[in-house]
């Protein structure tokens, strides 16, 4: 079984940043992918970055430039870093690990961020 916790969330104001973290734990032989996705109120789970499987990176279009995606090979640990915060931003964040191809999620994060 694996286990896979975020954490870093919070309320920030328009312009502001937070990190996120997401680590996964428990019987893990491979990763194949981690990332980050989120989910406003009424609207579907979208992707906002992910390491693939491939080992090269996604970003959404309305994040690029404003987000950067880290990792921790090692702690199996991903980061996203998140830089000039827009309302529209405000969303539960979660995090994505593929382990031995088997999808796992993380229970999320709020962020919210003031106009």
């Amino acid at each position: 079984q694996v286990q896979v916790v975020e954490s870093g969330g919070g309320l920030v104001q328009a312009g502001g940043s937070l990190r996120l973290s997401c680590g996964a734990s428990g019987s893990i032989f491979s990763i194949n992918a981690m990332g980050w996705y989120r989910q406003a109120p009424g609207k579907q789970r979208e992707l906002v970055a992910v390491f693939r499987s491939d080992g090269n990176t996604n970003y959404a279009d309305s994040v690029k430039g404003r987000f950067t995606i880290s990792r921790e090979n090692a702690k199996n640990t991903v980061y996203l870093e998140m830089n000039n915060l827009k309302p529209e931003d405000t969303a539960v964040y979660y995090c994505r690990v593929v382990v031995d191809s088997i999808v796992y999620w993380g229970q999320g994060t709020q962020v919210t961020v003031s106009s």
